[in-house]
């Protein structure tokens, strides 16, 4: 048994690592991915989500758990926001981590949020402070590098020239590209949001884990176009991740309708 428990231990501690990373997504893309979501409520679940929130929106609740930062009590909950994975993993090794992982991450979170939510007999001010992080940590869970690589902190640590201005691969990731962009997180949602019943019916038929491995893939391709410590990183960048980007958006906001469905539709 001690030998079982020391190499799953040395297992959790080579795939996974807790360090501080920074919002993602920023405000805007935040607010997109809240926007896209309640596009595709249900009636059921839009007036089951007032009943909680009142006239707070969807797009603006997801902002609550970053805010919050700000009151040290709240830092326990920082590791809720992502989970680091070493470079180059298998994701077969992944995905059986993640079947067993009890660690407080944003996989984790989830799963425990949406169990939470289902409840009927749970507090007014707990029902509040749960959706508020599940929306939020749906639209982490689709920034890739929330699924980035512990030594470097997720790309906070990995340099690089935003259009000649210093700043790191994860703060590009969470609002520089978004804000690249110039459109209000109205007008980007409505720029981005084109589905199909089909494609939203397949978007929302993967699995949490299947969130992290897609994100994972994502976030290995981002770390291996940055070859140099402070590359340039511009117009051709741009050009190339816009897609991937929207994308990463818009299945956020997609499968958080989706999950607020199966909550309270």
């Amino acid at each position: 048994m001690k030998i079982l428990r020391v190499k799953k231990l040395l297992l959790i501690a080579f795939f996974f690592y807790l360090p501080f990373c920074s919002m993602a997504w920023g405000l805007l893309g935040h607010r997109i991915v809240g926007q896209i979501a309640d596009s595709y409520l249900t009636k059921k679940a839009k007036k089951a989500i007032a009943g909680i929130l009142g006239d707070e929106s969807v797009a603006m609740a997801s902002n609550w758990p970053d805010f919050i930062r700000s009151d040290p009590s709240y830092n326990a909950l920082t590791p809720w926001h992502y989970i680091n994975i070493k470079a180059g993993q298998n994701l077969d090794s992944i995905r059986n981590y993640l079947a067993n992982d009890t660690i407080a991450d944003v996989y984790t979170k989830i799963n425990f949020l949406t169990t939470e939510l289902k409840k009927k007999d749970i507090e007014q001010e707990k029902k509040v402070m749960y959706l508020r992080f599940l929306i939020h940590l749906v639209g982490d869970i689709h920034q890739p590098l929330h699924t980035g690589r512990p030594e470097d902190l997720g790309g906070n640590k990995v340099k690089v020239m935003w259009f000649g201005a210093p700043t790191n691969l994860h703060t590009v990731w969470d609002s520089k590209f978004v804000d690249f962009q110039q459109l209000s997180y109205t007008e980007y949602a409505a720029a981005i949001n084109h589905t199909t019943k089909q494609s939203r019916k397949a978007l929302q038929a993967a699995s949490v884990s299947d969130w992290v491995l897609e994100s994972y893939q994502v976030a290995e391709r981002i770390y291996g176009d940055v070859k140099e410590p402070d590359q340039k990183l511009d117009y051709l960048y741009n050009f190339n991740y816009l897609s991937t980007l929207n994308n990463q958006l818009l299945k956020g906001g997609v499968r958080l309708a989706g999950l607020l469905n199966e909550i309270f539709g």
